[in-house]
């Protein structure tokens, strides 16, 4: 399986980065980042940063519990660490992969990463079908506005904006990079053919001397991705002779 997404959140630098430290020295795990608060890591976990949480459990504003249940999710699991035994139980009513004591050696550390682990590789089928069916939503005319992702052609970057092409015919424009969608629409599902579009492998089925068409749009799939792009769509069991 790919590595595992993981965020460390800590009021507390010393031991947030001590934790990162363990993530990154563990070859499954990627630390995509180190927050010191609960809000940061919930805008975190809300861009698609995580899919496993580090957390302490004891924070100002939005302690660790909170944070768990404001981010439930099937995708996004957590493992608590705490200084103070008596939260283990708590840990465990929010459904917690784990629960580690404070200082957290690298042996506890790799035992409950490799629990993580195998939760995920369980997990690998039904993640797969939840994330068919997930959304996005997008700021169209002011307005948030849920797309499925299913739903989605192929998007197209106008300068500063993007342009979400959905199969019911819609076209929706949002103040949002390119760079950005593709770091929220799954990597499996999307692939950026060029600088200004990205498309959907599985609506994927006419293609003109090198050139995407949907409908009346034909997108040219630069040379640089080319082999990529076909590779891509072979494992989706998409092939063009």
């Amino acid at each position: 399986m790919n590595r595992i997404r993981t965020l460390v959140v800590d009021d507390e630098p010393l031991a947030g980065k001590l934790i990162a430290s363990y993530v990154e020295k563990t070859p499954f795990l990627e630390l995509t980042d180190l927050c010191l608060d609960g809000a940061s890591a919930l805008h975190r976990i809300g861009e698609g940063k995580a899919e496993l949480v580090f957390c302490d459990i004891q924070m100002p504003d939005l302690t660790g519990m909170e944070l768990s249940r404001m981010a439930s999710s099937p995708r996004v699991k957590f493992i608590f660490t705490t200084a103070y035994a008596q939260y283990a139980i708590d840990g465990y009513k929010v459904s917690a992969l784990d629960y580690l004591l404070k200082p957290v050696s690298y042996k506890d550390f790799l035992a409950a990463a490799n629990r993580a682990r195998e939760y995920f590789e369980a997990m690998g089928d039904a993640a797969a079908k939840e994330s068919a069916k997930a959304s996005v939503f997008l700021k169209v005319d002011g307005q948030m506005v849920k797309v499925d992702i299913d739903d989605i052609l192929y998007v197209e970057s106008v300068k500063d904006y993007v342009k979400v092409h959905c199969s019911d015919g819609r076209v929706l424009m949002s103040l949002v990079s390119l760079k950005k969608m593709a770091e929220i629409l799954p990597e499996d599902r999307f692939f950026r053919v060029q600088r200004s579009f990205m498309v959907a492998l599985d609506k994927v089925t006419a293609m003109e001397r090198g050139r995407i068409i949907f409908g009346e749009e034909k997108i040219a799939v630069s040379d640089n991705v080319k082999d990529d792009f076909y590779k891509a769509l072979s494992e989706k069991n998409i092939i063009f002779v």
